[in-house]
């Protein structure tokens, strides 16, 4: 397949889980010393209080947003062993219930550096192509642990995640499986493990060979689960579950591609009293030499 399909898939691999995926060349480039980056905003939140599943009165406006800025980037080694980083930079707010007054919190700065290696085993037939994945990630502290609304926790924490896809022509489809242990960071804080499932399913309707130019879009149905963490942590971190779906559609032109998202809420369920994560957008520019 030509470079700037593989261009394409790449960039709808960072659907949503900032904190899972390889960054902006989860598939591509392919070639020996290949490279790119991305500058992707990601933002979610609302002034939705729940307590499990339902949704309860919110008499002190209790809210929570969450606005991110990432840089990615990527090196191969070869085709099937590449190198990848990504670094947030972080604009947070929230109110808080602190002795029956809502209180309003924010913290701004970089975020948690992460690190991952993604390992890949390739088969080809024809046109069609399949990877499995298997990708160990190092998330380090990076960000501020201080104040009121820390940025990070502080902790040093590992990602594992494997992953199936198929791509021909027209189609694409991605199953991914991953987990992030986190451990006790600064002040006592630990914000309880991750796990999560994302389905991505992907059209190619056009492309220009002329102008190097066209569309491609994805459905994608995203899973989480995280335990609940612990007293002392102050950062973002929620206990409970969610199920989130929505569409994604990518522009491109030769190397470089637009990408734009959107996350609608299916379900939530929070293990204490905390706001839903909401709808989320995505955004980003990504390039490839």
């Amino acid at each position: 397949m030509h470079r700037y399909l593989l261009t394409i898939f790449c960039l709808c691999m960072t659907a949503q889980a900032a904190n899972a995926y390889p960054p902006v060349m989860g598939m591509a480039p392919r070639w020996e010393d290949g490279y790119g980056f991305q500058i992707r905003h990601e933002s979610y939140g609302s002034d939705t209080l729940m307590n499990s599943d339902s949704e309860i009165a919110n008499p002190l406006d209790l809210k929570r947003y969450v606005h991110k800025t990432w840089l990615e980037g990527v090196y191969n080694f070869d085709r099937a062993k590449r190198v990848t980083f990504k670094l947030p930079n972080v604009n947070q707010s929230h109110t808080k219930n602190i002795g029956g007054v809502g209180v309003k919190q924010d913290n701004q700065g970089l975020g948690d550096l992460i690190v991952g290696l993604p390992l890949k085993y390739y088969t080809n037939q024809g046109n069609i192509t399949q990877n499995f994945g298997f990708t160990p990630s190092l998330r380090l502290p990076t960000g501020s642990s201080s104040g009121d609304f820390p940025i990070s926790d502080g902790s040093t924490d590992l990602g594992l995640s494997v992953s199936h896809s198929y791509e021909s022509v027209k189609w694409y489809t991605l199953v991914y499986l991953f987990t992030w242990i986190n451990t006790e960071g600064e002040r006592g804080m630990r914000e309880g493990n991750e796990y999560g499932l994302d389905l991505n399913f992907g059209y190619h309707p056009y492309h220009n060979n002329d102008t190097n130019t066209g569309i491609f879009v994805m459905w994608d149905v995203t899973a989480r689960y995280n335990n609940d963490p612990n007293i002392a942590t102050l950062t973002t971190a929620t206990g409970g579950s969610r199920i989130q779906t929505g569409p994604i559609v990518v522009l491109y032109k030769d190397n470089i591609m637009f990408r734009s998202e959107y996350k609608y809420p299916l379900y939530e369920t929070t293990s204490n009293i905390s706001n839903s994560r909401g709808h989320e957008f995505n955004i980003g520019i990504g390039i490839t030499f």
